[in-house]
C-alpha cells in the first residue's frame, strides 16, 4: 500500500445547463484543523457568530469563521443561477476509480457538501473524516448507513486497540448524527442568508434527512443486511 501516507485528492467537476464548466479539488487529510483561512472580505453569513450552532465549542477569538461555512463558500457562490432541479454533468475522479453521471444540482451539490462537511475541520463533522477518506459519490440512504456503521465499528476496535472502552452496541452513532444535525440546521439557516437560489439549501436538506433517519432506520436497516453476514456468525474459528 505505497500511498499510506499520501493525502487524497478528491476532484469534483461539474457541466452545468449553458455548457460553462466548474471543478472542485478537496484534499483529504488524516489531521483535523479548526483554524480556518480568513481574508479581509470573508462573506458575513461565514463568521462563527453568525447563527452559530448552539453546541459550538469554538470561540471567534481563535477561529472567526465557522469551518462549515468556510468550506462551503467557494461552492455556494459558483452555484447561485442553478435551482435545484436543473440537470448537470457530474463527474468525480478519485484516486483508483471515476464516475461520470447526469444527475439534478441539488444531487450533486449534495455529494461534493457532504465530503466538505466531513473534512471541514468543524468538531461536530470530524467522525466523518474516514468516510471523506473512502468517500463514494451519491450514495444512497442504505450504503450510507452500511458505511456509516462500518466505519462506526471499525473505530471502536481502534479505542479498544488504544486501551478506552468501545461501544460495540453501535449507541454512540445516534448521539453523533444528532450533534450533526445541529450543525445542518445551523447551516441551512446560514445558506437562507446566502443563497438567491435553492440548489445549496436543499443539498444540505437531502444530507440531513440521512441525520433523521439515521437513529430510527439503524436497527430496521441493520436486521435487512444482517443475512449477509451469516458466515461470520456461523464461523469458528480453527485452533
Amino acid at each position: 500500500m505505497t500511498d499510506q501516507d499520501e493525502d487524497v485528492l478528491i476532484i469534483y467537476r461539474f457541466v452545468l445547463p449553458d455548457g460553462s464548466a466548474e471543478q472542485f479539488v478537496t484534499e483529504v487529510t488524516p489531521s483535523i484543523d479548526t483554524g480556518a483561512s480568513v481574508t479581509d472580505e470573508i462573506p458575513e453569513w461565514t463568521r462563527l457568530e453568525f447563527e452559530q450552532c448552539r453546541h459550538c465549542p469554538l470561540a471567534a477569538t481563535e477561529s472567526p469563521v465557522c469551518p462549515v461555512a468556510n468550506a462551503l463558500a467557494p461552492v455556494v457562490g459558483r452555484f447561485e443561477t442553478l435551482v435545484s432541479h436543473d440537470e448537470l454533468q457530474l463527474e468525480v475522479v478519485q484516486q483508483d476509480r471515476s464516475l461520470r453521471q447526469t444527475v439534478s444540482t441539488q444531487q450533486a451539490l449534495s455529494s461534493l457538501l457532504g465530503l466538505l462537511i466531513a473534512t471541514s475541520g468543524c468538531p461536530h463533522t470530524a467522525f466523518l473524516r474516514p468516510m471523506a477518506r473512502f468517500h463514494q459519490p451519491l450514495a444512497g440512504e442504505l450504503e450510507t448507513l452500511y458505511r456509516s456503521a462500518s466505519m462506526y465499528m471499525l473505530g471502536q476496535y481502534f479505542r479498544s486497540v488504544a486501551g478506552e472502552p468501545a461501544d460495540l452496541e453501535m449507541r454512540g452513532l445516534s448521539d453523533l448524527y444528532a450533534a450533526l444535525h445541529e450543525v445542518n440546521d445551523g447551516v441551512v439557516r446560514r445558506l437562507r442568508a446566502a443563497s438567491r437560489t435553492d440548489s445549496a439549501l436543499n443539498a444540505v436538506v437531502i444530507l440531513d434527512l440521512y441525520t433523521l433517519l439515521l437513529p430510527d432506520a439503524l436497527e430496521d436497516s441493520l436486521h435487512e443486511i444482517a443475512p449477509y453476514f451469516s458466515a461470520f456468525v456461523a464461523h469458528k474459528r480453527l485452533n
